[in-house]
């Protein structure tokens, strides 16, 4: 396996009621090369990973429609991607959409916890791709059992790729599904609908990050 043939294998699904951001482009929001950008963001960041050596994974549950369908990239909005840029050496990460870039307020927080880190983990979702309500793309709706087939061998293929060992599992919907690998699962709150405190709590005590160091970096734009 390679980045580019695993980015191909992402970009040839196709589903109903989902944004698949390595082949569809958004009418509203998307330049006319924003799948072919996105793609050449998930590639560079697969081959940084490989490149540096992660050897964990925090996995979130879906794209949502402020971040990841923008960029391509899991728990990461478009604020971010220039810190993304220096934090995985070798990558060069570009906005996809028009106008200003765009914030998400789980994307704030999983980096405040990130860049307090030596060796940041691959950042990824259960589904890697954008769910949303029929007739509202811009909504976040769960992956259906059958969608989650559709993508479970390459979820497969990239842990042993990456010689994973540990998966930290953002919401129970993550840690649920991470318990079919054999690796070690550990279950952090994610930090949406109120789960903030204990998001921050479980990441502390995790990495042994001093706590009043979490969250402290503000930035403008609109949070989600």
């Amino acid at each position: 396996m390679t980045p580019t043939a695993f980015v191909n294998a992402l970009s040839e699904l196709k589903l109903d009621n989902v944004f698949n951001p390595y082949a569809d482009t958004c009418p509203v929001h998307d330049r006319a090369d924003a799948a072919s950008a996105r793609r050449r963001n998930l590639r560079g960041y697969l081959k940084a990973a490989l490149e540096i050596g992660v050897d964990t994974i925090w996995m979130g549950r879906d794209l949502g429609y402020r971040g990841g369908r923008r960029t391509g990239l899991a728990l990461t909005d478009e604020y971010h991607l220039p810190e993304m840029t220096q934090r995985y050496p070798g990558s060069n990460f570009k906005q996809a959409t028009r106008g200003p870039a765009v914030s998400e307020r789980t994307a704030s927080e999983i980096w405040s916890v990130l860049r307090s880190l030596e060796l940041p983990p691959l950042l990824w979702n259960v589904f890697p791709f954008h769910p949303h309500e029929p007739g509202n793309p811009f909504t976040n709706r769960k992956f259906t059992a059958r969608e989650l087939q559709q993508v479970d061998v390459l979820n497969g293929m990239l842990i042993k790729w990456l010689k994973v060992r540990r998966v930290v599992a953002i919401g129970q919907d993550a840690f649920n599904y991470a318990n079919r690998f054999e690796v070690e699962v550990i279950a952090i709150r994610h930090p949406s609908y109120g789960g903030i405190k204990d998001f921050r709590n479980g990441m502390s005590s995790l990495y042994g990050i001093p706590l009043e160091t979490l969250g402290t970096r503000q930035h403008q734009g609109s949070l989600f």
